[in-house]
């Protein structure tokens, strides 16, 4: 024989102290404050990924190659490919801090049974996630865009490097290197082809171009 179950009774806790009321006045202050606070910290990291960005591009704190044309073919497009990411993560980041900063462009619809302060619950989450997205998607920008710098440093040139060369017989020339064997150099300098003997060079250097 089985014996029946008895539902719980729920009856009054015990009597509410000061300290109690002290707390829940302070739950109930930093559920007010944190939509304000939330949206002044997407501000101002707002405005300093928009200052690093023109410290970066506008300033030229990070300067490479002025034309990506000076650039090899295959490097050139990887560097585009990294400033199109870079364009693309900065947009998105830029989007999401003001989204944090200022709320959605369009708001929600609300319930009949909404309260301000579900309502001000439900934003701090979603402001928050827009947050912490657009600071990683703003730092992503900035690694791309470093990288896409840092490659029109290093990249190999388009034009192979000019060879300033003198020699008693010839004076100096200017030109590129075609083929080097059996002593000799043979040098391209404008639509004509000089040969030049190693033996009789008295300076060799590489320059970035012939003047």
């Amino acid at each position: 024989m089985t014996t029946p179950r008895v539902p719980p009774r729920i009856g009054a806790g015990p009597p509410a102290r000061a300290q109690d009321l002290l707390a829940a006045q302070e739950r109930n202050r930093q559920a007010r404050e944190a939509l304000p606070r939330l949206r002044a910290a997407a501000l101002g990291w707002r405005n300093a990924a928009g200052a690093l960005m023109a410290g970066l591009v506008g300033f030229g704190l990070i300067k490479g190659r002025s034309d990506v044309g000076q650039l090899d073919k295959t490097w050139a497009v990887v560097v585009g490919c990294l400033l199109l990411v870079a364009l693309l993560c900065g947009a998105w980041g830029a989007y999401l801090l003001n989204r944090a900063a200022h709320g959605p462009l369009k708001p929600k619809p609300l319930g009949p049974r909404a309260t301000r302060a579900a309502v001000e619950h439900l934003e701090v989450g979603d402001a928050l996630r827009a947050l912490r997205l657009g600071v990683a998607s703003t730092l992503t920008c900035t690694l791309f865009l470093v990288a896409a710098l840092a490659a029109t440093w290093y990249g190999p040139s388009a034009k192979p490097p000019a060879v300033e060369l003198t020699t008693p017989a010839t004076g100096r020339l200017c030109g590129t290197v075609t083929r080097v064997g059996e002593g000799k150099i043979l040098l391209k300098t404008g639509a004509t082809t000089v040969e030049v003997a190693t033996a009789a060079l008295t300076q060799l250097r590489t320059v970035e171009a012939c003047s």
